[in-house]
């Protein structure tokens, strides 16, 4: 029985050469996420102050600060997903900035307010029948899935953090 075991292929390694792959997938397709997100606000900061005022959350003198910073938070979080440097850092900061974000729409939602999230430019108050909250949430929730990928599994091919030879508490 030993012998048996002892011939049969390493499943898990088959697994292990596979995870730097698809956290590959997981890591651009974040970076795609965050590069539209951010590029689409960064070319109407107006509108991405007027998308955070609908949410009535904010005082109004963080209202523009935050509408006008946003985008290249954003843009900036794309780059480093991007190259691959501090992939675990940042998907820590996108987890956190999907879960306001999940939250400002839910709150939104339970308050009764009419208004778009803004999350890929536009933004503001809209006729009641157009709220898209549940899918909205859904969409960032599956967005918060890829940030939690790669909180647990950083290592990624093609990347900067594996270049530098960064070494993660799960590589050993």
């Amino acid at each position: 029985m030993n012998a048996a075991i002892a011939a049969r292929p390493a499943g898990g390694s088959t697994v292990r050469r596979a995870l730097p792959w698809i956290g590959l997938v997981v890591r651009l397709g974040l970076a795609a996420v965050w590069t539209f997100a951010g590029w689409e606000k960064a070319t109407n900061p107006a509108q991405a102050a007027q998308a955070v005022r609908a949410f009535d959350v904010l005082p109004e003198s963080l209202v523009e600060p935050v509408g006008y910073a946003l985008p290249y938070l954003e843009l900036g979080l794309a780059a480093l997903l991007i190259i691959g440097l501090g992939t675990r850092i940042v998907a820590g900061i996108s987890a956190l900035l999907l879960l306001v974000f999940i939250a400002g729409i839910s709150q939104a939602w339970a308050r009764g307010l009419a208004i778009d999230c803004g999350c890929f430019g536009g933004g503001g108050p809209i006729a009641p029948d157009q709220t898209k909250y549940l899918q909205e949430i859904l969409r960032d929730i599956g967005f918060l899935a890829m940030a939690g990928w790669l909180l647990f599994f950083p290592r990624t091919r093609f990347s900067a953090d594996a270049w530098l030879a960064i070494e993660d508490d799960d590589t050993h």
